[in-house]
C-alpha cells in the first residue's frame, strides 16, 4: 500500500497505555451528555480499534465502560462520543470529525463507519467523553480501486486462549511494519475458569453446574472485556485495521449451524433454545469487533462474510463457515487417542448434502472469484482445507471431520470451481488446529500429477495448545499419506506474516518463545513462498 509513515512513538504509547494521557485537548469535538449520566472515571479502559478499511473509509471502534474487569455496561443511559481522525498523531491536522452515540443496548460501543478518507493513507484517530480522551489509535485505508498497488504485508492470527498463556505475539504484531491484522476466529474462549490456568477466565453466570460453557448476553460481554483488556491485544488493534471473522470458541467450540455441541443432558438444546445463546454470543462479538456487519434477522443471524480489494493486487473473501454448515458427520473418539472431533474418512467422503458455507454464501465466493480482476485472489477462512489423514493408510484414514475433510463432497466442488474461475493465484489461509500448516492443494489428491489449484497456509494460533502427543502422529501421518503438507510445526505459537508484491507471496511463521511469561520475544522460524503464475509453495 501507498504513502506509508513510520509508527515508532504511537506504537510505544499504545504499548504502554500511556496514549491518552499524552494527547492535548485542543480541537477535540466538545461533547455535552443531556442525555447521559456523567462520566467520573475513564470509560476507555479496553482501548480503540479499527477495522475492515475500505479505499474511503474504516470501521472505528470503542467500548465505553466503568471497569475492564467487570463488563457490565456503564449505565443505563446513552452517552454522547466524540470522534476524530487526523493526518498526524498529534492531531494538528483533524480531517474528519463527528460525534456518535454509545448506546446502552450495545454495551456502549461505537462503531464509526468513518468516511471521506483518501486511499492507500495512514490516519491517526481517538474518542472523547466529557474530559476523559481515548488512546490514540492508527489506522490505514486500502488503495484505491483498480489501483496498480504494488504491496501488502499482514499479519494472520487466531486461537486466544487466556487461560492458556499471555498473548506475546500480539506485541510482535504490533511493532511490525504491517497493512492490517487478518483474524480467523477463536478470538476468545467460552471455557468455564480451570485449575492451574497461566491466568484464569472470570466466571460465567448463566452456566449450569458442569457445562462449562458462556450462555447469556452478560456472560458473553464479559468475556471479550476480559480478552480486551489484554495490553498486547489492546497494542496490536491501536497499531493496525483488523478484518475479523469468527470460528466455533466465540460461540461453542464445534457448533453447527443451530446444532449445539452438548449432545447429553442435562446441558443439550433444542435449536430452538441454542438461538438464543447464538444471538448472545453474536452480538457480543459485534460489540467487540471493529466490523461493518449486517443484521438482517436478529443477532442470531448476523452477515459477516464480506470481500475486500486492495487496488488489483489483493482481493480478499473473508468466509463464515460456522452460521451456515450443517453438522458434521458421525464423530466420536476413533482410536490412537486423537480429539473427539476425528473420525473415519469415509464419513467425510461420504457426506455428500454436507457443506460447510451453506449455497448462498459458496454462490457469492465464486462469483467473486469468476469477476475478479486482482493478481492474487485469497479465501480468508477458518478450519484446513488440505486433506489431512492419520494413524492407516486410505481409506482407513482418520481425519478431523471439523474441518474440511468432514465436507470432501463440497470441498471437490469447490476446488473445481476456482480452477473453472480462472481467478489468478488462489490461496486459501485457515487457522483453528493450533498449529502451523503450508500445503498444496491439488484437484485430485492422490493423483501426484494432477495439477495445484491453490496454496494453502494455515496460522499456528496465538495462545491455544496443539496437544504435545499428536505431534509425533501429525509427522508420522504427514510423512506417510499427506504429501501434499510441505511444512508442519506444531510445537510453538504465534503467527503468520504474511508479504505479498505482483511477483510473489512471501509467508513467514512468527514463533513466540513461550507463553507463560508476557514479554517473550518472538523469531522467524520459517519463510515460504509462492511465484505469481505458478501454483504451489517452496522453500524461501
Amino acid at each position: 500500500m501507498s504513502e506509508r509513515v513510520t509508527l515508532p512513538s504511537i506504537r510505544r504509547r499504545t504499548l504502554l497505555g500511556a496514549a491518552g494521557a499524552a494527547v492535548a485537548a485542543g480541537g477535540v469535538v466538545d461533547v455535552r451528555q443531556a442525555h447521559a449520566n456523567p462520566i467520573r472515571s475513564d470509560p476507555f479502559g479496553l482501548g480503540v480499534a479499527s477495522g475492515d478499511p475500505l479505499s474511503d473509509r474504516v470501521i472505528l471502534w470503542t467500548r465505553l465502560l466503568r471497569d475492564p474487569a467487570d463488563g457490565a455496561r456503564l449505565t443505563d443511559r446513552a452517552v454522547q462520543v466524540g470522534w476524530q481522525i487526523a493526518t498526524d498523531e498529534r492531531f494538528r491536522h483533524v480531517v474528519r470529525a463527528g460525534s456518535a452515540t454509545a448506546r446502552a443496548n450495545l454495551a456502549h460501543s461505537i462503531h464509526v463507519d468513518a468516511a471521506g478518507l483518501r486511499p492507500g493513507r495512514d490516519y491517526f484517530y481517538r474518542f472523547r467523553t466529557g474530559r476523559f480522551i481515548s488512546p490514540v489509535g492508527h489506522t490505514r485505508t486500502a488503495p484505491a480501486p483498480h489501483s496498480a498497488a504494488a504491496r501488502l504485508r499482514f499479519a494472520v492470527a487466531n486461537c486466544q486462549d487466556w487461560q492458556n498463556g499471555y498473548f506475546g505475539a500480539y506485541r510482535d504484531i504490533a511493532a511490525s511494519d504491517l497493512d492490517l491484522v487478518l483474524h480467523v476466529g477463536d478470538y476468545i474462549y467460552e471455557y468455564d475458569p480451570q485449575q492451574n490456568a497461566v491466568r484464569q477466565h472470570n466466571a460465567s453466570s448463566g452456566t449450569a453446574a458442569g457445562a462449562d460453557q458462556l450462555i447469556t448476553l452478560a456472560d458473553y460481554r464479559n468475556r471479550h472485556a476480559l480478552y480486551k483488556s489484554d495490553p498486547a491485544l489492546q497494542a496490536a488493534h491501536a497499531a493496525l485495521p483488523f478484518i475479523s471473522t469468527w470460528d466455533d470458541h466465540e460461540t461453542e467450540n464445534n457448533y453447527a449451524g443451530l446444532i449445539d455441541e452438548q449432545d447429553a443432558p442435562p446441558w443439550h438444546q433444542t435449536p430452538e433454545q441454542f438461538k438464543l445463546q447464538r444471538a448472545a454470543a453474536y452480538q457480543a462479538w459485534y460489540e467487540h469487533t471493529p466490523v461493518r456487519a449486517t443484521n438482517r434477522g436478529g443477532w442470531s443471524d448476523l452477515r459477516i462474510y464480506r470481500r475486500f480489494d486492495f487496488g488489483t493486487l489483493l482481493r480478499l473473501n473473508v468466509l463464515d463457515t460456522r452460521q451456515y454448515r450443517t453438522d458434521q458427520p458421525g464423530g466420536g473418539l476413533p482410536t490412537g487417542g486423537l480429539p473427539s472431533d476425528f473420525g473415519p474418512q469415509a464419513l467425510g467422503d461420504t457426506n455428500v448434502t454436507g457443506t460447510l458455507t451453506g449455497p448462498v454464501q459458496e454462490k457469492w465466493l465464486l462469483d467473486g472469484l469468476r469477476t475478479s480482476h486482482t493478481r492474487w485472489n485469497v479465501l480468508g477462512q477458518q478450519v484446513m482445507m488440505a486433506p489431512t489423514r492419520f494413524i492407516a493408510p486410505p481409506p482407513a484414514s482418520v481425519v478431523n471431520l471439523d474441518q474440511w475433510d468432514g465436507y470432501t463432497p463440497q470441498r471437490r466442488r469447490l476446488l473445481a470451481a476456482i480452477a473453472a474461475s480462472k481467478a489468478a493465484n488462489p490461496v486459501v489461509i485457515a487457522g483453528d488446529i493450533h498449529s502451523t500448516w503450508i500445503n498444496d492443494l491439488r484437484l485430485t489428491v492422490d493423483d501426484p500429477s494432477a495439477p495445484v489449484v491453490a496454496s494453502e497456509f494455515v496460522s499456528t494460533s496465538i495462545t491455544s495448545d496443539f496437544p504435545a502427543a499428536f505431534v509425533p502422529i501429525a509427522e508420522q501421518s504427514n510423512a506417510a499419506f499427506n504429501p501434499w503438507v510441505r511444512y508442519f510445526n506444531g510445537r510453538t505459537h504465534g503467527w503468520l506474516r504474511m508479504d505479498v508484491d505482483r511477483t510473489r507471496w512471501l509467508t513467514e511463521e512468527r514463533s513466540v518463545s513461550s507463553v507463560a511469561v508476557p514479554d517473550a520475544p518472538s523469531s522467524t522460524t520459517a519463510r515460504w513462498a509462492v511465484e505469481a503464475g505458478k501454483p504451489g509453495v517452496v522453500p524461501a
